[in-house]
């Protein structure tokens, strides 16, 4: 218990260094509005890789559909803060749209969810592409033109609290007895039904809550960015979301978090030779990809290195 309470003091320690040198730059000028906008960035993918790696790293279930569930989250939170612009209008937005995007990650879900493997994946591909046509023919999203001038109350204090509420709320959902049911559904759904596991339910469960943060990461996006189309949140973010999720690991948050902002540190960094950066940016990647199949961290996380620590001072 002693060495659970120091880790738990470390992380929080940790997470709160983090705020408040990031806070002090800021504030002094050293990180300007370019570097501001890459953290905003990372903070985002961070909520949308976790949110996912739910889904696809624990639980399973291949989808390819993330970027329609955030823009239900970007447009609701989007018209609500422009008809209130107020903190509170934005933590409505916020709360409205993770919710919205739940509930349709249900409807969606009781059905595809009963698919698998690369039946999944072209079923929930369609359902976002179907999201992504329905906001382009609606007037109250302005259409392709989309919605300009959102207000921004989003600023490095939403997005760090939103961020760690993210980690904390998955992390703990899948030392639960529901997240455990999660990968053992990964791990082998038959042996799981035969055990008595509702697959589809804890299926749908888990489907609904990566949609619930997914809602929050276009919420935020939406009040940060203050621009929406879209074209933002077609097929290719999905991809650039799910190379995050199998970059960093199929089943650990420590290894999204990592390659989230490795990735944005990359594109940074790549930003300054436009004719070649896809191609070494896709270099990387395959390369990675060749010497470490499964991921940076693989299954692993950061606190397993606390449990090892634990039982070598057993040892001793």
């Amino acid at each position: 218990m002693r060495v659970l309470t120091k880790k738990n003091i470390m992380i929080l320690g940790s997470i709160l260094l983090a705020f408040a040198i990031v806070q002090l730059l800021m504030s002094i000028g050293i990180l300007n509005s370019f570097y501001q906008i890459t953290i905003a960035t990372i903070c985002i993918n961070i909520i949308l890789a976790v949110s996912l790696n739910l889904v696809t790293g624990f639980t399973g279930q291949f989808s390819l559909g993330h970027a329609g569930f955030m823009s239900i989250g970007a447009y609701v939170c989007a018209i609500i803060m422009m008809r209130i612009p107020s903190t509170y209008g934005f933590l409505l937005g916020v709360i409205a749209g993770a919710f919205a995007a739940a509930f349709v990650g249900v409807l969606i879900g009781i059905p595809t969810l009963r698919l698998k493997g690369d039946y999944l994946a072209i079923a929930t591909l369609g359902m976002a592409e179907i999201i992504r046509v329905i906001f382009l023919n609606m007037e109250i999203t302005n259409g392709a033109a989309g919605l300009n001038g959102i207000p921004r109350f989003a600023n490095w204090l939403w997005l760090c609290f939103f961020t760690v509420a993210t980690i904390i709320i998955i992390n703990n959902f899948i030392r639960s007895s529901h997240g455990r049911a999660c990968i053992s559904i990964r791990e082998d759904e038959i042996a799981a039904e035969s055990m008595g596991i509702n697959t589809t339910k804890h299926k749908v469960m888990a489907f609904a809550l990566g949609a619930f943060f997914a809602g929050v990461a276009g919420a935020l996006y939406a009040s940060y960015f203050y621009f929406l189309k879209p074209d933002l949140f077609g097929f290719l973010k999905s991809i650039d979301i799910l190379v995050i999720v199998v970059l960093g690991g199929m089943g650990s948050i420590t290894g999204s978090v990592i390659a989230a902002i490795l990735l944005a540190l990359l594109t940074t960094f790549l930003q300054s030779f436009t004719a070649v950066r896809m191609i070494v940016y896709a270099a990387i990647l395959v390369v990675i990809m060749i010497f470490r199949p499964q991921g940076l961290m693989g299954s692993k996380e950061i606190t397993d290195l606390f449990e090892f620590r634990k039982k070598d001072d057993r040892i001793e």
